[in-house]
């Protein structure tokens, strides 16, 4: 028992560094009296609805035939490794659910001996999992790059999510800091991946029992500031990959100084949180509210305002097309009023349909009016954009929320 806690601290700390664990869009359900349920919202997630998820996260092997400047796994760096076995890993993953510690399970894993070899043993784990524990909880399985289609194929009819690391946004980046990888590898990967469940979901309509492939679908991470590109190359990367793969997601991690390699840049002892986050919300604005990557990423503007939120950005960049009127607008226009969100546009095109909407009834619907204001026309709003307002704007919601920032943080120095 003292040798499996001494694997397991080594192995979950080695993990911690892999963020995209996520354990959304899953639809398996409990069956035969088994255990577990998927969906039913040790590293905590988030579902889409935004429950919290606690899920075991851990390598299989921090051993690694590769030598990436960034990876605190890989061979070159001294550090003390640990190797879980297929049994151990099981046992681990019964037995933390059964205590009610997890609701899940994220297996990554260093590569030793070859992709295959790797591949297989953490095939092993789940299938053993499903099929002899009779577990049916959430399984999210890092995909090894160069691992066999077949091994990966099969992976996929017992894991609930699949994701493989594109690791940097470009191939250039890529091969400075890790020249053994390439892109075209994960792009083969991801592919068999898409095929597969593209495949499967035809064959669910012409046969009834169908069985599950990747419920939960693919995704992907990239580090971000180790390698020199803008936010416009990161980003452009992102939506490149969404269109082509179908994601479910695209990861973003700020470098973390973890070796001593000096292929990797100094920064500090911080990763680029602010940036990080910046490159969410654009990836947000992307999926959920119609904006092209090209509208708030270009040779212009090639990196993200840390100021300011992009979505914010976008609008003080064209005061054209404000302000919008909320009693005549369509929905796709309101959505890019700063201070709504997705769910307080659909609340105003809904209750429009009962008459104008005035500015305390804006209130009511959860808006930030303090931010909106700025942008909109309703039935007794006193202010219209003109090009002249842009840059007093900015000033004003600045002020504003590091003012509100510094009383809920008084001891705190202010995020802008």
């Amino acid at each position: 028992m003292e040798r499996i806690r001494e694997k397991l601290q080594i192995l979950a700390d080695a993990a911690k560094y892999d963020v995209s664990c996520s354990s959304s869009g899953s639809s398996r359900k409990n069956t035969n009296k088994g255990i577990g349920d998927t969906g039913s919202g040790i590293c905590h997630s988030y579902t889409e609805d935004g429950r919290c998820v606690s899920l075991l996260k851990i390598l299989l092997t921090n051993y690694c035939i590769y030598d990436c400047a960034f990876c605190v796994s890989r061979h070159s760096n001294d550090i003390k490794r640990a190797a879980f076995t297929v049994d151990e890993v099981v046992e681990l993953t019964m037995n933390f659910y059964r205590r009610n510690y997890i609701e899940g399970l994220f297996l990554s894993s260093g590569i030793f001996k070859n992709a295959d070899y790797t591949m297989e043993r953490m095939l092993k784990i789940v299938k053993k999992l499903r099929l002899e524990e009779n577990y049916n909880g959430y399984i999210h399985l890092k995909t090894i790059p160069g691992a066999s289609e077949e091994l990966v194929t099969e992976a996929g009819l017992y894991a609930d999510r699949m994701s493989i690391n594109l690791e940097m946004p470009t191939e250039a980046g890529l091969k400075m800091l890790a020249p053994e990888k390439s892109h075209e590898e994960v792009k083969k990967e991801l592919a068999v991946i898409r095929d597969k469940s593209i495949q499967y979901k035809d064959e669910k309509k012409l046969i009834r029992s169908v069985p599950k492939f990747v419920p939960a679908g693919q995704s992907t991470q990239m580090v971000v500031g180790a390698t020199p590109e803008s936010d416009q190359e990161i980003m452009h990367t992102a939506d490149s990959y969404y269109k082509s793969f179908s994601l479910k997601r695209v990861y973003y991690s700020g470098y973390i100084p973890i070796s001593n390699d000096t292929r990797m840049p100094i920064i500090g002892t911080q990763p680029p949180l602010i940036r990080e986050n910046r490159l969410y919300q654009t990836d947000w604005l992307m999926r959920f509210y119609g904006f092209n990557v090209k509208e708030i990423l270009n040779d212009q503007h090639p990196n993200l305002d840390l100021d300011i939120d992009p979505k914010l950005s976008w609008a003080l960049r064209n005061p054209h097309f404000f302000p919008v009127d909320i009693n005549q607008a369509d929905y796709q226009a309101i959505l890019r009023v700063p201070g709504i969100g997705v769910s307080s546009a659909k609340k105003i095109v809904s209750a429009r349909k009962f008459g104008k909407l005035h500015i305390y009834q804006l209130r009511k619907l959860g808006i930030a009016y303090n931010r909106a204001q700025h942008f909109i026309r309703c039935a007794d709003s006193p202010f219209q954009l003109n090009e002249k307002e842009p840059h007093r704007i900015k000033g004003i919601i600045l002020q504003n929320s590091q003012s509100k920032y510094m009383k809920s943080q008084p001891n705190q120095l202010s995020l802008f």
